[in-house]
């Protein structure tokens, strides 16, 4: 089965909740609460019911960059982008009990959070997203074939999730470059049936490199 992290996105259909809610009832075992221009309050409100609703469906969550929420919550983990807490920073306060990913648009991103203690990677964009503002350079599958080489030559053997406009029909390629799961968000919400997008993402052929194993 696929590896798939849904990261939350509000749309004029759906709500941050009624979006996760829709990836759970799909089968997704690992979601990102993002609400960037929300308040701590607003997030808050949101994370305390999809805690509920994880630990129902025996899922991860885990919080954009809010790491005192995270904290003061016990959610499971947290996502930190390039601008947010670095990581080291963010381990000293949550401790190892708390997951801490990192994005990573470079090779030198992989090797600085591995070496802070990252435990798992988000490397993207793949392409061009309207869910994220201030995009980083687009990677393509090119770019995630150098840094996925880069990391096994320096012997950083850490979980890679491909992010940024990724689609179903980009996952056999993209899993070929050695990423080993996906994070998605408008190709779900925006599929007629988002529930069975998900079941259907899941259940996509697994074609990895021989080098890599399953998340």
């Amino acid at each position: 089965m696929i590896s798939l992290q849904f990261i939350t996105h509000q749309t004029e259909r759906y709500t941050y909740l009624d979006s996760a809610m829709l990836a759970l009832e799909g089968g997704c075992k690992w979601i990102q609460l993002r609400m960037k221009d929300a308040s701590d309050e607003e997030v808050e409100a949101v994370a305390r019911k999809l805690k509920t609703a994880c630990r129902e469906h025996g899922a991860i969550l885990i919080l954009d960059d809010r790491v005192h929420l995270a904290k003061k919550l016990e959610i499971d983990g947290v996502h930190l982008g390039l601008k947010d807490m670095p990581i080291d920073e963010a381990r000293r306060e949550l401790g190892e009990a708390f997951i801490i990913g990192g994005t990573a648009n470079t090779f030198e991103d992989a090797e600085r959070h591995w070496r802070m203690g990252a435990d798992y990677l988000g490397i993207g964009p793949f392409r061009f997203t309207e869910t994220k503002q201030n995009l980083s350079p687009i990677l393509g599958l090119e770019g995630y074939t150098s840094i996925i080489n880069r990391m096994t030559e320096a012997g950083i053997n850490l979980p890679t999730v491909a992010i940024g406009g990724v689609t179903y029909d980009d996952i056999p390629a993209l899993l070929r470059t050695g990423v080993r799961g996906i994070a998605m968000s408008g190709a779900i919400l925006h599929a007629p049936d988002p529930v069975a997008e998900v079941a259907r993402i899941l259940e996509a052929p697994i074609t990895q490199r021989d080098d890599e194993a399953n998340f």
